[in-house]
């Protein structure tokens, strides 16, 4: 019977205050809300036990089997949980969860006050009513509010602004650097997890997160860079855990350097990870790094510094705590860019300035995850949702996977079709309820007053709809600039836009001779592309060639958002060709190399998934943007991971390899592999595995430019796919090597 097992969840949740975490924070007030809840639910299912002829009404019956599932989903996300667990994560799925759950007691005790069954006192209306009052009107703000509006602003390029990371750090319990770099790690964990469920959605929603833990741990180093002196110092004295300058610098196997001392506390922890990188240790030998070390020296004598000694810190938990720095946040504002600070870097043992072409930071170049991989739905507003899949790793067969440490996953898959944004967050606990992730967090399936405003919406869409067809151009800009915005806010909103027709309107507006109307109506587009069904949609109504006529003659908003609904549309496979067949690829390639910087982000974004397919590759290099692709290397147009990951799909064609070798191109993706991102190391050491097996002069330029020590490297310390490159790589030089010598 549903209200006897109801009573045994709520039971055995109750007894949940024993466990250890219960009192951490931020499970503590969690579980005291879910405690108040079920508080007031327990008394009311006790009662209704005695009663048989409930258990008659289909309405009660269904509203006690929700309750159960609810009720036992929580349980699992407290008993799940352990320290090296996601903070962020368990938050947003528990603040989906308790409104739910509460519009479903409200809901259940409705059901009772109008049954008409014979009931006890417990159960009048008068008992009932006063139960609902506890319940109704919560009274604290949930945080996944605030993280959704910091990953909007993020999108946007706007922030999120550091009173809203310590916001965020206050109201998930991380408060110190430690806390950041475990959280990040955790996220990762949570996301390899995702990969390997080929769940592109939360793939792509963890890596938004992923970016705003980063920037938490770089608001704290850049604040503490400006308190440890009026010196000016490097970002790379810094150790990225202990957030002061070294004194004893070791390299882990990934390749970074750390204070002895807490890198040591750090693994005896037992985290095996990379807290910068967040690549798994191969081993824990930590090697001085000498250089580093005299470099510090000199420095500190030349500037009278004396540094302190890291053993006599305290715990790693209580360095630096994020909410410390509030009072230094206007004092030094946040750039949320460590390597900002930089005139030079220095990596085991090297400085940059002593390295060939672009004077790259390590710092800004191994970021796991940079904001600029996240480019913006609706360039005007906070966007809800990414249109893009924009982390992405190339491979020598033009096939990508998702992610900022893509080869965590144990295979490349093949370039989706469909869309990696799936609205539907399955729940990994297999109870066969649904989530739906809206607004970039996690919130529950819709409830009564939800399907109330849904129906609202399908009105003012039918209105509006009219309105597109108006002849009047005052009415279609307003309308086309409300569908915009309806269009923008969640995905219930895009699916009713989608079924009601307005996208043939809207695609017959991107030739309109009024600018904002035009900028509208590809916006609008854009913003309905996240949908799966919609982008099909978009596509048969002959959306692709209207879309090149804004990229060719458009405003430069106008034109971004047509590169990036291009991009939307081509995830589908079909797509694909069609998008290459119309003629796309030469104004996608002239934004690319005259456009704004957002245009430019857009564009090599769209070029990334139409190089995957085989036909495209030719026409992209022959519309000459290899050019810009090298151009776009340099470390301050913030756009070297795309544009090598462009230039590894192009690498796997014979035109692509000579124009990389022409236009200069080789020196710097040896670079890459130097001093890249794990993402940028990969890709670009897949361009010079092209380039070197397909010709002995480009095999001979790459050994000219000192590809061999930082091959080495990477084949020791790289993910598990740069690895493989390198071996390759390094393989072949030996081969060659040896057959040179034996026909000597």
């Amino acid at each position: 019977m549903e209200i006897s097992a109801l009573v045994d969840s709520i039971s055995l949740f109750l007894n949940l205050s024993s466990s250890r975490h219960i009192d951490l924070d931020p499970f503590d007030k969690y579980y005291n809300r879910v405690e108040k809840l079920l508080g007031v639910l327990k008394p009311i299912a006790d009662a209704a036990v005695l009663n048989s002829d409930l258990a008659l009404e289909e309405k009660l019956c269904k509203s006690f089997q929700e309750l159960i599932q609810d009720v036992d989903h929580s349980r699992d996300l407290f008993t799940s949980w352990h320290p090296f667990s996601s903070k962020v994560y368990f938050v947003l799925q528990i603040e989906s969860l308790i409104p739910k759950m509460r519009d479903t007691i409200v809901d259940t005790f409705q059901f009772l006050k109008s049954s008409k069954s014979d009931l006890p006192d417990e159960l009048s209306p008068a008992s009932l009513e006063k139960c609902l009052e506890k319940i109704k009107h919560p009274t604290y703000e949930e945080i996944s509010s605030v993280i959704d509006g910091a990953l909007s602003d993020q999108r946007d390029g706007v922030g999120p602004t550091p009173e809203i990371l310590v916001k965020i750090g206050e109201n998930t319990g991380l408060r110190s650097n430690q806390e950041i770099l475990i959280e990040a790690v955790a996220l990762e964990r949570q996301k390899e997890i995702a990969e390997q469920s080929e769940n592109n959605a939360e793939v792509e929603f963890l890596d938004q997160l992923i970016v705003i833990v980063n920037r938490m741990h770089e608001c704290l180093l850049l604040i503490k860079q400006t308190q440890t002196s009026s010196v000016s110092i490097l970002a790379d004295f810094f150790c990225p855990l202990s957030l002061e300058v070294m004194t004893d610098p070791v390299i882990v196997s990934s390749g970074q350097t750390y204070e002895k001392a807490f890198i040591k506390r750090w693994i005896d922890l037992g985290l095996k990870v990379c807290p910068k990188t967040r690549q798994t240790l191969t081993h824990t030998t930590l090697i001085p790094n000498y250089t580093v070390k005299a470099l510090i020296s000199n420095w500190c004598d030349t500037n009278d510094v004396k540094l302190p000694d890291p053993n006599q810190s305290s715990s790693l938990n209580e360095l630096s705590p994020l909410l410390s720095c509030t009072d230094s946040i206007h004092a030094s504002p946040c750039r949320l860019s460590v390597s900002s600070t930089t005139r030079g870097s220095v990596e085991n043992g090297q400085t940059s300035e002593n390295h060939h072409h672009h004077h790259r930071s390590p710092s800004a170049s191994t970021s796991s995850v940079s904001n600029e991989e996240f480019p913006r739905t609706d360039g005007n507003e906070n966007s809800e949702e990414s249109a893009h899949a924009t982390p992405y790793t190339s491979d020598v067969s033009g096939e990508i996977r998702s992610g900022p440490l893509a080869a965590t996953t144990t295979s490349s898959s093949a370039a989706p079709s469909r869309s990696e944004y799936s609205p539907r967050f399955m729940d990994r606990h297999n109870r066969g309820s649904q989530f739906w992730r809206r607004s970039s967090k996690i919130v529950s399936a819709p409830s009564n007053s939800a399907r109330r405003d849904l129906a609202e919406v399908e009105s003012q869409v039918k209105k509006l709809l009219e309105e597109l067809k108006s002849s009047l151009l005052d009415v279609q800009r307003r309308a086309t600039a409300e569908i915009r915005l309806l269009a923008k806010h969640n995905m219930d909103n895009r699916i009713v836009i989608g079924n009601s027709g307005a996208i043939v309107s809207l695609v017959e507006l991107l030739r309109s001779t009024d600018s904002a109307t035009q900028e509208n109506a590809v916006t609008a587009l854009l913003n309905l592309s996240i949908n799966d069904n919609n982008k099909s949609l978009i596509a048969e109504a002959g959306a692709i060639e209207p879309l090149i006529h804004v990229l060719e003659n458009g405003g430069s908003e106008a034109k971004e958002n047509s590169a990036a609904t291009l991009f939307s549309l081509s995830v589908i496979e079909e797509n694909k060709i069609k998008i290459g067949q119309s003629g796309a690829i030469g104004p996608l390639v002239d934004l690319l190399g005259n456009g704004t910087q957002r245009g430019k982000k857009d564009a090599a974004t769209a070029l990334f998934n139409l190089s995957i397919h085989q036909e495209n590759k030719g026409t992209i290099v022959q519309s000459g943007a290899v050019r810009y692709l090298i151009d776009l290397m340099d470390p301050a147009a913030g756009m070297v991971d795309k544009a090598v990951a462009v230039l590894a799909n192009l690498a796997t064609i014979p035109e692509g390899r000579n124009a990389i070798g022409q236009e200069g191109g080789i020196g710097l993706l040896v670079e890459v592999v130097e001093l890249g991102s794990a993402r940028g190391k990969e890709n670009a050491a897949a361009a010079l595995l092209q380039l070197s097996t397909n010709s002995g002069r480009f095999c001979n330029m790459v050994l000219q430019e000192g590809a061999v020590p930082p091959l080495v490297a990477l084949s020791q310390s790289g993910t598990p796919r740069a690895r493989e490159k390198a071996q390759a790589l390094l393989s072949y030089f030996r081969n060659q090597r040896h057959g040179n010598a034996g026909r000597g």
